[in-house]
């Protein structure tokens, strides 16, 4: 049984695992066919929780058993703060721009600046755990998985609530996010922690545990495929007409009134994300790499994550007074552009810098 393991675990890594994306999206089109998409979409709900809870811990904490935590790693943490920082800083730009070009004020200018804010978050997990497959990245990718867990369910809820403050009485915002999510980016980096610290005090690793380590490896490899899966169950054929792609780039006026403000929000998030930080970002760290200041993991893993689309999880902080709908819409049409981008990239930068 072990041996069988081993012999599978090849076909659930690196770049094999990229085709799980259109699995999903065909799978859970046909299952939305048989069941329903309510039904299908509250059964994905819970899948994704599993694989947050269960699955991406259990592949970070048999990645860092395997290493030493050592400078390089402290370094390549403070660099991504600053990324996932400056990535904000955009958002938070250039929807300020946007609604004093609109003109918003009150109510409606809050719930903008919160809504494009909010939809910087990344899909680095679900879509990003895709480098996890490649050894010359999973370290730095690690890394990145955790500190953008920390940011989007920690410090993103605390920046939410205080905006938030200027709408609702304190009360009402101090437990909208669902406690086990509050918990998640603490969990996570404590399982990070907890393999550190078990490699630094015993030098154990993962081949140290015999046959229970090609298990656990088994186990946390399915993660990818099964994150890459369930990014692709997101994606909505109904989001793929012509007439949703003219709204998105502002050539479609019908229903204006209805939805003009969603789709403003929604055009803005998709920019921001897709274009103008990946631009931002390749700019200044192409240069550092180009000079020889970063390493190409460093470089591949940065540059990745600053395409991925935005992350179906942001849909949890609706209570803090984000657009339900402008939400939807940038998470749909990011994925929708988003995962054929990183189908070309992934596989580019393998050959280029693994």
């Amino acid at each position: 049984m072990v041996q069988l393991l081993q012999e599978i675990i090849p076909y659930i890594s690196g770049l094999y695992t990229l085709p799980w994306i259109v699995v999903g999206l065909i799978v859970t089109l046909l299952l939305s066919l048989v069941f329903g998409e309510e039904r299908v979409t509250k059964v994905m709900k819970r899948i994704g929780l599993v694989l947050l809870f269960v699955f991406i811990p259990l592949l970070l904490f048999r990645i860092f058993l395997n290493i030493d935590f050592g400078s390089s790693e402290i370094a390549f943490s403070a660099v991504t703060i600053v990324v996932i920082g400056f990535m904000y800083l955009l958002s938070y730009l250039f929807g300020n721009l946007k609604v004093k070009q609109l003109g918003l004020k009150g109510m409606e200018r809050r719930t903008f600046l919160k809504t494009v804010l909010t939809n910087q978050g990344r899909s680095a997990a679900f879509v990003g755990g895709a480098m996890l497959a490649i050894d010359a990245w999973k370290v730095p990718a690690g890394i990145y998985i955790s500190l953008v867990g920390i940011g989007l369910f920690a410090v993103m809820p605390y920046i939410l609530s205080r905006m938030h403050k200027q709408e609702s009485r304190e009360s009402e915002v101090r437990s909208m996010l669902p406690w086990y999510l509050k918990l998640y980016p603490w969990y996570l980096l404590a399982v990070v922690v907890l393999a550190i610290i078990l490699h630094k005090a015993t030098g154990i690793n993962v081949a140290d545990l015999g046959d229970s380590g090609v298990v656990l490896h088994f186990i946390s490899a399915l993660t990818v495929p099964a994150g890459l899966y369930y990014a692709g169950a997101g994606i909505h054929p109904r989001d793929l007409h012509l007439n949703e792609l003219k709204k998105l780039f502002g050539m479609d006026d019908s229903d204006h009134e209805k939805r003009e403000f969603h789709w403003v929000m929604t055009r803005n998030a998709f920019f921001v994300t897709l274009i103008f930080t990946p631009l931002a970002i390749f700019a200044v760290f192409g240069s550092l790499f180009a000079a020889g200041v970063i390493p190409a993991a460093w470089f591949a893993v940065i540059i990745i994550n600053s395409f991925m689309p935005i992350t179906s999880t942001n849909m949890f902080l609706i209570p803090y007074g984000i657009d339900r709908k402008g939400t939807a819409l940038a998470v749909t049409w990011t994925t929708i552009v988003g995962v054929p981008i990183l189908l070309f990239l992934i596989p580019l930068f393998v050959r280029a810098f693994a």
